[in-house]
């Protein structure tokens, strides 16, 4: 039976009227066999915006998050995820292909009635599931180009219901297919009429025919919001309770699941594009949104599939989100991509493998100055590399107002992601060899970029900072002024 509104208005309100202890109770452990050569019948990829490493229980937060904590708990963590840019766009376009957002020509956010998109040329995950058989559908925050023909029913999804854009961008329309419903939406709503729009889906799914929902979160992006019934519940502010409503919604989403006997044979990836923002947690690591130290980058993943992913698993793989479309690629059999795919196929390690796939490539960090062209920092093995950084001021949040300069660093700084998540200390002059051949790759692997990225890269190398420069900050512009009376400095920063 189709869900009607009253019906989800009543199963919504029923849900948040549940003592939080039952919402938290722990999930009866499968008995079946879990069978890693089977195949998933259907997808469901949650993506949210800002959301921060450190703001789901099961990462150690204390907001309230029972279902993502459940869905966890019945399936794998992963703790070193990460982003492929600190920004919207950028970010959700190599999810959406497994290469660089450089490559596809989005290289930050693109703002309202933008003339471009992701490039039209461009294989997406909806592509991919719709050549072969699946029902496509995508639901939520597009932000990869607003134009028809940049908008999901264009791009491989065979309906789709949501915003442009993100919730900070006016006006906000709110768009079936190519329709504007409403000019400017009720932001407080979003959450729970994309909701009601997923059980909606869900409800006309047939057993025939497999399905890809595509399910991106509005929230917690600033400044965030929640429908009348979550406001002020979760006890820590708007962006908690924002956070909560997610938390519900995924929880709808899993019931409806459950009930319609589909539980078993769906995999869920549940994720946000980048780190947090102004508000929201980056649990233990440095950095927010907008930088490419680690919290502007690594981001949860939760994988669910109950048919052949054990319960109660933690990984310490290092994965990024330009590996989904490789990954569910190769476990649904999908269409390989007509393009170059900078991300590898980890479904061993979604599976729970602990064999880490090799990754032949470096993966880059890029911040959104710059046209969104700067590479900073590459990751190769537990090794990361920082050669570049903004200068003249605030490096953690993207507050600045204007964009500014990036600057090579005389002294290049390493730091250990495995002993040293936080990148709070930097051991380059313990390894001169490794800050050899991580140039050296990354050298080689730029010149596999667009012109402009390797002309943006040769200017940025002629562009030293200050040898004053000391290790994570700021890079300092160069100048010959001497040093205030009482300050002292080594003389290798001089």
């Amino acid at each position: 039976m189709e869900t009607t509104r009253r019906t989800f208005l009543a199963s919504m309100a029923a849900t948040i009227a549940l003592p939080k202890a039952q919402a938290a109770a722990p999930a009866p452990q499968a008995t079946h066999h879990h069978d890693t050569s089977k195949r998933p019948r259907n997808v469901i990829l949650f993506i949210c915006d800002d959301l921060g490493y450190g703001d789901l229980g099961c990462y150690g937060s204390h907001l309230p998050t029972p279902n993502l904590d459940r869905l966890a708990a019945e399936g794998i963590r992963f703790t070193y995820f990460n982003s492929a840019h600190p920004i919207c766009s950028a970010s959700r376009a190599a999810l959406m292909t497994g290469r660089y957002g450089t490559r596809s020509g989005a290289r930050g956010a693109f703002m309202p009635h933008s003339p471009t998109g992701l490039a039209l040329d461009e294989t997406t995950l909806g592509d991919l599931f719709h050549q072969h058989g699946f029902t496509t559908k995508a639901i939520g925050k597009w932000h990869l180009g607003d134009a028809p023909e940049y908008l999901p029913t264009h791009r491989g999804f065979d309906s789709y219901y949501g915003v442009p854009y993100s919730v900070d961008m006016k006006p906000l329309p709110l768009i079936r297919d190519t329709e504007i419903l409403e000019e400017d939406t009720d932001r407080t709503l979003l959450t729970p009429r994309y909701t009601e729009e997923a059980l909606r889906f869900l409800d006309q799914q047939h057993t025939d025919k497999p399905f890809f929902l595509y399910f991106a979160f509005s929230y917690p992006h600033d400044p965030a919001r929640s429908s009348p019934r979550f406001h002020g519940k979760s006890g820590f502010g708007e962006q908690g309770d924002a956070i909560e409503e997610i938390d519900w919604s995924v929880g709808q989403v899993v019931q409806s699941l459950r009930t319609k006997g589909l539980l078993e044979d769906t995999l869920i990836l549940f994720t946000s594009d980048h780190g947090p923002w102004f508000q929201g947690c980056p649990g233990p690591l440095r950095g927010r949104k907008g930088s490419t130290f680690e919290g502007g980058f690594r981001v949860p993943l939760i994988a669910h599939w109950p048919a052949a992913i054990r319960a109660g698993q933690v990984s310490n793989t290092w994965m990024s989100n330009l590996d989904v479309l490789p990954t569910l690629a190769s476990l649904c059999n999908l269409p390989a991509s007509p393009k170059p795919i900078d991300g590898i196929d980890m479904k061993h390690n979604l599976l729970g493998s602990p064999e880490e796939a090799a990754r032949k490539s470096l993966l880059y960090f890029t911040p959104m100055t710059a046209q969104g062209m700067d590479f900073h920092c590459a990751r190769k093995g537990d090794w990361k590399l920082r050669f570049a950084q903004l200068g003249g001021g605030e490096i953690y949040i993207n507050d600045h107002g204007s964009p500014r300069k990036s600057y090579w660093l005389p002294h290049p700084e390493l730091y250990n992601l495995r002993t040293d998540p936080a990148e709070s200390y930097d051991v380059a002059r313990l390894h001169p060899e490794i800050i050899e051949e991580i140039l050296s790759d990354a050298e080689s692997q730029i010149k596999t970029m667009p012109d402009p990225v390797q002309q943006a890269f040769a200017e940025l190398r002629q562009n030293p900072a200050s040898i004053t420069t000391p290790p994570g900050a700021a890079a300092r512009i160069p100048s010959n002024q001497p040093l205030p009376a009482w300050a002292w400095e080594p003389d290798d920063r001089r």
